[in-house]
């Protein structure tokens, strides 16, 4: 996970895009808008990453908050 890339995606696309991206991967479609990443893995983890934050900043967080909180929820999951 680059955070570099998950902020391209937050700053440049909206979240009804993300989600055709998000769809798009999982039909193994290409993809409607540019997605950083090594593989299809690491380019559903930043969509899916960019999709959390933007759901998170329509509930008032800035970028940062909503970060945090996704990043939390993953350390969280992992622990």
């Amino acid at each position: 996970m680059k955070v570099a890339s998950i902020k391209l995606l937050v700053d440049n696309y909206s979240l009804d895009q993300l989600i055709l991206v998000e769809e798009a991967l999982y039909n193994e479609e290409p993809l409607p808008v540019d997605v950083e990443g090594a593989d299809e893995g690491e380019k559903l983890t930043h969509v899916l990453a960019a999709i959390e934050i933007l759901k998170d900043m329509t509930r008032g967080n800035d970028y940062k908050t909503a970060l945090r909180n996704y990043s939390s929820r993953v350390r969280n999951s992992i622990n």
